[in-house]
């Protein structure tokens, strides 16, 4: 089974522009999320998959791997997708570019669902961490997630699922960590699968596999990372780096 991995990485990110190539402790974002993903030593490849000649040559020019998108794309996904098209692999794993602690343990825990699924039942399979800060759970830049009793997702969102109606029935909270796992023939379909009204309304791309039936697997780690989203989250995880 061959598996890369592919980065993709937005120079104009809404939220904090140019984010990727802030500093984090002498290097840039994306160029510590590139190196964090090629030392697991769990992939055949890894590339950045950019729209940007600044990244392209952040990469690059530091001895790494990366590819330039033919076309404008509207999430990570679509710009995966078109990078592997005619790449040979069986699994391609999407670790998001602001995630700079991306570690071995949390990735190989996504891949095992893959070496156990014979039935190839899994079309793509992620990560979720428990939490249970009450201002994570309600920011609606935290992505939430909802599984049934087989760790499927049944449901993602940014704001608090289950509602706490009770907050005594003993609910768990889950954040959705921005890293996926896909098989290669799902990834291509997602494509040329229309974005429908929900996924438009959240802003989240992985509703758009729950609304054409795909099957998620969630995979639960303790280890929370930092994503930086905003200028705030870089000034934590330069903190962390230290």
């Amino acid at each position: 089974m061959k598996i890369i991995s592919m980065i993709p990485a937005r120079y104009g990110a809404s939220r904090f522009p140019a984010k990727l190539m802030q500093n984090l402790a002498g290097k840039s974002v994306i160029l510590r999320t590139y190196e964090a993903t090629v030392a697991t030593n769990l992939f055949d490849d890894v590339f950045v998959v950019t729209d940007s000649k600044i990244i392209f040559d952040e990469i690059t020019n530091n001895g790494g791997k990366a590819i330039m998108s033919q076309k404008e794309h509207e999430s990570g996904s679509d710009r995966i997708a078109e990078a592997v098209a005619n790449v040979d692999c069986d699994i391609v794993v999407n670790v998001q570019g602001d995630e700079p602690f991306t570690e071995r343990e949390s990735l190989q825990k996504v891949l095992e669902v893959f070496k156990t699924d014979t039935n190839k039942e899994i079309d793509l399979a992620s990560l979720m961490v428990e939490i249970d800060d009450w201002d994570e759970i309600n920011n609606p830049n935290t992505v939430k997630v909802i599984v049934d009793q087989n760790s499927f997702a049944l449901y993602f969102s940014r704001s608090p699922i289950p509602f706490p109606r009770d907050k005594n029935a003993g609910a768990k909270y889950y954040k959705h960590k921005g890293i996926y796992a896909f098989r290669k023939e799902a990834l291509l379909e997602f494509t040329v699968l229309p974005m429908q009204f929900i996924e438009a309304t959240e802003k989240i791309e992985c509703i758009r596999y729950l609304e054409y039936g795909k099957r998620i697997k969630m995979v639960e780690t303790e280890i929370q990372g930092v994503e930086i989203d905003t200028p705030e989250d870089l000034e934590k995880a330069k903190r962390l780096w230290k």
